[in-house]
């Protein structure tokens, strides 16, 4: 295996172990065992995210409905939740998607710098226009891939690696997508259309997205462990819910065929797209104080 990916292995794992010590030693608020419902949620949730659909919106509904956590500590319980489904993905198709090493590292790095340095740039901008103009982005994209679906555009969609302007304009997207993470929009949709629409094979957005995620998603719930903004129950219960359905989802996405991938994109980018026009419509709350 190419020592670039050796390398995101290890940090990938490194990351994991880090919050599980810190789990393990700090304030665990809602200590106990998980209950069914939470199980379900992350079993659930976690399947579709292995397809690329998002798991934090589906479950911060579900965890409102069923009053499951307290809309305070839903945030971190995500985070920390949720980040070893995440890194089992990265594991699972950085190791058998054969996407070139290089634009691996450069799209992963790229987001997660994003996240880290982008935060104080993207966070002055509206979310209700970030979520207006990305919607709006993604049904449009969603459009020209489908009708490159249909044979009605040119384009293969095929390849694994790109170069010259191609690998510049993937890299540039992947530290916006990074950004626009800081104001809570989803990085998988988005991703995969950019991904598709650079001609590479709609599978090599999976390390790509999940990758991203796995070296984010630690750090941030290092945080929200630290500051007690989590339910160490709900947390717990996603994590053993999440595990296997990421196992069954990953085995499901790599038996697919090229076609069936590609409208499987256009269906999360759409889904996506409706979601965050529906976000837009709704009134912005004033943001809480940090713990």
């Amino acid at each position: 295996m190419d020592l670039i990916k050796i390398a995101l292995l290890a940090a990938f794992v490194a990351a994991g172990v880090a919050l599980a010590i810190v789990w393990i030693r700090g304030p665990r608020p809602m200590p106990g065992r998980p209950h069914a419902g939470d199980i379900t949620v992350g079993f659930v949730t976690s399947f579709f995210d292995t397809l690329g659909i998002g798991s934090y919106a589906p479950t911060t509904a579900l965890f409102k409905l069923f009053r499951l956590v307290p809309d305070e500590l839903i945030p971190g319980t995500l985070n920390v939740g949720f980040t070893h489904s995440v890194i089992l993905q990265a594991l699972i198709f950085v190791t058998s998607v054969d996407v070139d090493p290089v634009l691996l590292a450069a799209m992963i790095l790229a987001a997660t710098c994003g996240a880290w340095f982008g935060a104080g740039i993207v966070s002055r901008l509206s979310r209700r226009a970030i979520q207006l103009g990305m919607g709006l982005a993604l049904l449009v994209a969603g459009s020209v891939f489908a009708c490159k679906n249909l044979g009605l555009l040119p384009g293969d969609g095929a390849v694994l690696a790109l170069a010259g302007w191609k690998f510049g304009v993937a890299t540039v997207a992947s530290l916006v997508l990074g950004s626009l993470m800081t104001v809570g929009i989803g990085m998988y949709a988005p991703t995969m259309i950019v991904v598709a629409l650079l001609g590479l094979h709609p599978l090599a957005a999976f390390p790509i997205m999940m990758g991203a995620c796995a070296l984010l998603q630690p750090v941030a719930g290092m945080r929200f462990i630290k500051r007690a903004r989590y339910s160490s129950r709900a947390s717990l219960g996603l994590m053993v819910g999440g595990i296997p359905a990421v196992l069954i989802a990953a085995f499901l996405v790599k038996r697919l065929e090229l076609q069936t991938l590609r409208w499987l994109v256009v269906v999360v980018v759409v889904y996506a797209a409706v979601a965050m026009l529906r976000s837009s419509a709704r009134p912005e709350l004033s943001p809480q104080p940090s713990a």
